[in-house]
């Protein structure tokens, strides 16, 4: 049986990605995710309006996979839910050892455009992020965890501070460190 073919914007979108994750987005031209993903600039443009809608849709294509990897993460591991939340930290901590690691795409691209806070893209990695936060309040308040919300909020500023000091001192045991700091939060939380 035949697979099916990529679509023109989903290889457009592939290429940018990966450019744009290696390299980051201003750094990246128009003219090279073309040139990537074997189409000519108009083709491009014919799919999207701009290089501004390309970062967002690059965005957009990784939130449900990152969500998807977290929550996979956390349903292999055994144990309490601190463990397993602990878990998600130490897969992240063994994905930033390898070389082509760069961090999280959604943080990047909001420190690269810091200074346009109403762009689409920080718009998409703002959905992602709370995605994320709503998914684990939901399973901490599942597990009888009290104030889920609040939990939550402060595992993800351990998970996004992790990503951010494994950037600059290019160390993955800082997450792994931040994984015990929310693995503790859980148990005493879950203890109240």
């Amino acid at each position: 049986m035949k697979q099916p073919t990529e679509s023109t914007r989903d290889r457009i979108v592939n290429a940018a990605a990966k450019l744009f994750y290696r390299q980051g987005i201003r750094a990246v031209s128009v003219d090279a995710v073309a040139e990537k993903a074997g189409v000519t600039k108009r083709t491009l443009y014919y799919h999207f309006d701009s290089k501004d809608d390309l970062i967002t849709a690059y965005l957009e294509g990784r939130d449900q996979p990152n969500l998807a990897l977290f929550q996979k993460w956390y349903a292999a591991a055994e144990g309490s839910v601190e463990e397993k939340v602990k878990a998600i930290f130490d897969e992240l901590a063994k994905t930033a050892r390898h070389p082509k690691w760069k961090g999280c795409g959604f943080l990047r691209t909001a420190a690269e455009l810091a200074d346009m806070p109403g762009h689409p893209a920080v718009k998409a990695g703002i959905v992602h992020k709370q995605r994320v936060e709503d998914w684990l309040a939901e399973t901490f308040e599942a597990d009888g965890v009290s104030d889920s919300r609040t939990l939550a909020r402060q595992v993800m500023l351990l998970l996004d501070g992790g990503f951010a000091t494994v950037l600059l001192r290019r160390d993955p045991s800082y997450i792994e460190t931040a994984g015990k700091a929310a693995a503790a939060l859980i148990a005493a939380a879950a203890r109240t």
